[in-house]
């Protein structure tokens, strides 16, 4: 086998070659990412960039004790769950010992997609409903019947699916369980049965929305009073992403009658659950059963046991906790200093910063957002977006992020916003750095004009 050339020229030409279009690159230049350790991603070239941005490896990046429990259990033995083993009973138990203050149980598959897509199988069997509700701009998986239910792909919604509009400001919170029971008499007007409402408890793909603590709450007694299930999607928050507590909707003071979970679960390693009171996966499987030939595998389980204990043994709720908090207090210094910067969301290390329009660069907020992202990866620093007008900077860095880690981020966010870039496009035509002061001066932004 021959070496595959090393420059990104080439590997463009062969990714456009065989493999089909639908996949898409970050940043305006891509990124050629060889190995990563930790919070830290190394290119081609060696260097290293500060990931702030991918969850799924929420232990950082290759731990050690997670690669050599994945190792050890690969070379004893990988199979499935229909023979007896220690392993998906010990994760199982500790999974829930997190989750439900009363009796549940697990089903493990091997994506967050196939967690959701079963939990739609569950609400429908237990329910006999057929409607759905999810916020307006909502991503939930990569499934048919998922893709309809994530509007943020574009697509079309699925029969029986409904929407709200998210819980945005502190006025769409507090009417956010109206706006559900408006919903639920909508559905029912046009005869069709509540099954579930879906959440992602983070609304991630909304622009990351965590507070007010508690606002879930109204929403999930609407939808049990109308007799459907209420699905927490944690695939994004989950595991201790948010600071306070394992799980996002224990912020809202809601048990879910079921928790989808994602590959977070094993650092990467493909493995997933849902999670549910006792009753509702009973009431299920009277019905019909379910088995998924590597979901609950030997060495998925024993990956996911081992994140369990890196984020007990290290101790990163409370690290994403304190963490969180020193990055929200420099991002908010810098919103002093900044107008663009509208507002910053979030809890732990799950970060929103919703930027507007900027007059300096003469670009919008969704064309600032993207100079930002690219800027930022420029200096070293990963992050994305999200929100419907795709202007939210979107911070989801692995919990083992520090505060010296967090300076670095804020330094390279300070030096992009100084720097102004007048985009066409995608591309860079001219830069003007503005060196005495961090908010672009009148004579300044003229020159930009």
């Amino acid at each position: 086998m021959t070496t595959p050339p090393s420059n990104s020229a080439a590997l463009l030409a062969r990714r456009a070659r065989v493999l089909a279009p639908t996949y898409q690159l970050f940043y305006e230049q891509p990124l050629q990412i060889v190995r990563a350790e930790g919070v830290w991603m190394y290119d081609q070239e060696g260097r290293r960039y500060l990931d702030a941005y991918n969850n799924v490896p929420v232990v950082g990046h290759c731990h050690p004790q997670v690669v050599e429990a994945l190792t050890r259990q690969a070379r004893m033995l990988n199979t499935h769950t229909r023979y007896l083993a220690e392993q998906p009973l010990q994760l199982a138990e500790e999974l829930l010992a997190t989750l439900l203050p009363e009796p549940g149980s697990v089903i493990f598959t091997c994506t967050g997609s196939e967690a959701n897509d079963l939990a739609v199988r569950i609400s429908k069997a237990v329910t006999g409903g057929s409607g759905f509700i999810i916020t307006e701009f909502a991503y939930h998986g990569v499934t048919d019947v998922l893709a309809g239910m994530s509007p943020e792909d574009g697509g079309p919604l699925g029969p029986g699916v409904y929407t709200v509009a998210p819980p945005l400001g502190s006025e769409g919170a507090a009417s956010f369980g109206v706006r559900v029971r408006e919903c639920i008499e909508r559905m029912q007007s046009q005869g069709v049965r509540l099954a579930a409402m879906l959440v992602d408890t983070i609304f991630s793909s909304e622009g990351v929305i965590a507070e007010p603590r508690g606002f879930l709450a109204d929403a999930a007694r609407e939808v049990h009073a109308a007799g459907g299930l209420f699905i927490a999607d944690e695939v994004q928050p989950g595991f201790g992403r948010l600071g306070e507590a394992m799980w996002g909707f224990q912020r809202h003071g809601i048990v879910p009658d079921l928790i989808t979970m994602g590959k977070p679960m094993g650092n990467g390693h493909p493995i997933a659950a849902v999670a549910g009171r006792a009753g509702v996966l009973a009431a299920f499987a009277r019905g019909r059963r379910y088995f998924n030939t590597y979901g609950g595998n030997s060495v998925s389980c024993a990956t996911a046991l081992a994140v369990l204990q890196v984020i007990h043994n290290e101790n990163l709720l409370e690290n994403a906790r304190r963490s969180g908090e020193y990055l929200r207090r420099g991002l908010l210094a810098l919103a002093q200093r900044y107008p663009v910067i509208r507002e910053i969301r979030g809890a732990g290390l799950f970060i929103g910063v919703e930027l507007g329009a900027n007059p300096a660069s003469g670009l919008s907020g969704s064309a600032e957002t993207r100079r930002i992202v690219n800027g930022l990866c420029r200096r070293g620093v990963l992050v994305g977006s999200t929100g419907r007008q795709g202007n939210v900077l979107k911070i989801r860095s692995p919990l083992t992020l520090e505060p010296q880690h967090a300076d670095l981020l804020i330094e390279a966010l300070d030096q992009t916003l100084i720097t102004v870039d007048r985009v066409q496009g995608y591309g860079t035509a001219t830069r003007i750095r503005c060196e005495k002061s961090s908010v672009l001066s009148a004579a300044c932004a003229r020159r930009l004009m």
